[in-house]
């Protein structure tokens, strides 16, 4: 959902289907200008913007739009070819960029693509940067003069540095020697960089997703459809499956049994293990839509626990005010900003392993070790935005639910923020009863606010 104050920038850059606006490639080469003005009034001397990209087709139209802007603006660029949004965030750092491009939609098919920012520090961009930008689109593109075009140059060891920094963040004696992985890549950015991380390590690894051609990335693979490393796994007898989205922001694992271990549990693993060894990380950020059960198993180590809306950005937004060191969502979307500064799914599978090899367990009973609820969710349509709060019919609903659900459950009611819809979640320890309040909800929210 786009922030009401912006027309472009939403909670995670800009996205959109290809060819439609602003996913087009005059619009790429406006926002490269753009963006290239606003980072050069930033820095000191020669200025330079790192540009990667995910495997979607689309990605070299968009590259090459994105070069002739942020050229035209008086700015060099250092592209990397395919690798991951995080390795933009980490290379912008090290590399002492103005800023990081991602050039990306994520978990979405290959009819979709979207710019993805970061700043020198290698997080996402603050506001006023993305409204500095904004304020320049309306405008026309003005060349420096040709002695002060940017210039173009590759960054042939992208990779290679990549996986040596994803390597470090367990440490140079720690080694997965013995472990079978399954790796899925989603025929996305992590193909040629998250097999190689694991088998550097000692692991045996089998790769698969590992053959993007421009438009099966995400395609029944990756985090998002996790049903083909289940059967992997399960058919190769691995230790357990380890799966990526399209930009590897996202990470979801599958254990020996063919269980999904999703973000929340990602994240309780990490916790648990970082609470056995005594290191300090504060406490964990999650969002409205984390298990019950996160907090709960959370609660019982005396790790401090709190929720934001939903979105990576306002999770970074809690974790820096706190000074804590975990958060993440339950899509798989895990930061651990000991290690890195923004979401990374290598890393952060790399945390879970860790703990499974500290711990001599296998990764189906650390998972055991928090119990999920069941969760219920319905979709209402709604022609208009609603105002939950004041509807006194819905909040006397949702609190009768409460009531039955008791101590442990909850009811979350949530506009969406691609559709027109309002998502009415029930979540207790009975999943008959969790369905059944779940659709007698819903039944008095459509009573109110149905389209």
């Amino acid at each position: 959902m786009q922030n009401k104050n912006k027309c472009y920038f939403g909670t995670d850059g800009i996205r959109g289907a290809v060819g439609s606006p602003p996913i087009t490639p005059d619009f790429m080469l406006k926002l490269g200008w753009a963006a290239g003005k606003v980072f050069a009034s930033k820095g000191n001397g020669r200025n330079k913007i790192i540009i990667g990209k995910d495997t979607r087709i689309s990605g070299y139209m968009f590259e090459a739009a994105l070069e002739a802007g942020v050229t035209a603006a008086g700015v060099d660029i250092h592209l990397t070819g395919p690798m991951p949004t995080p390795a933009i965030a980490y290379l912008t750092r090290t590399l002492r960029a103005q800023a990081g491009i991602v050039i990306s939609a994520s978990h979405n098919s290959f009819e979709d693509n979207g710019i993805k920012f970061f700043s020198g520090e290698g997080t996402k961009l603050p506001d006023e940067l993305e409204f500095s930008i904004e304020g320049l689109l309306d405008k026309d593109i003005s060349t420096v003069s040709p002695q002060s075009l940017g210039k173009a140059s590759r960054i042939s060891d992208a990779a290679g540095r990549y996986i040596e920094f994803c390597k470090s963040t367990v440490g140079s004696s720690l080694k997965f020697n013995g472990l079978k992985i399954i790796v899925d890549c989603a025929h996305g950015s992590t193909y040629h960089i998250a097999p190689a991380v694991f088998e550097e390590l000692g692991a045996r690894v089998k790769a698969i997703g590992v053959s993007p051609d421009g438009l099966n990335i995400n395609a029944n693979s990756g985090s998002t459809f996790p049903q083909s490393l289940v059967e992997t796994v399960k058919l190769e007898k691995a230790d357990l499956g380890i799966a990526f989205d399209g930009d590897g922001d996202r990470v979801v694992m599958v254990d020996h049994l063919g269980n999904i271990v999703d973000g929340d549990e990602i994240l309780y693993i990490i916790a648990r293990d970082r609470r056995r060894q005594s290191i300090e990380f504060g406490g964990v950020v999650g969002t409205a839509m984390s298990n019950l059960g996160l907090e709960l198993a959370l609660d019982a180590l005396d790790v401090p626990f709190v929720r934001t809306p939903v979105g990576d950005r306002y999770v970074m937004k809690e974790m820096l005010e706190r000074n804590w060191q975990l958060g993440g969502e339950n899509s798989g979307h895990v930061i651990c900003l000991d290690q890195t500064t923004t979401g990374d799914g290598i890393v952060s599978s790399l945390q879970a392993l860790a703990a499974i090899v500290n711990c001599d367990q296998p990764l189906s009973d650390l998972r055991s070790k928090m119990r999920k609820l069941p969760q219920s969710m319905v979709n209402i349509k709604v022609a208009n935005v609603v105002d939950l709060a004041a509807n006194t019919v819905v909040q006397s609903a949702v609190s009768d639910v409460e009531s039955k659900l008791g101590k442990y459950g909850r009811v979350l009611l949530r506009p969406s923020g691609t559709e027109p819809v309002l998502r009415v979640m029930v979540e207790g320890e009975d999943l008959d009863k969790v369905d059944k309040l779940a659709h007698e909800l819903s039944e008095v929210v459509a009573s109110e606010f149905a389209s």
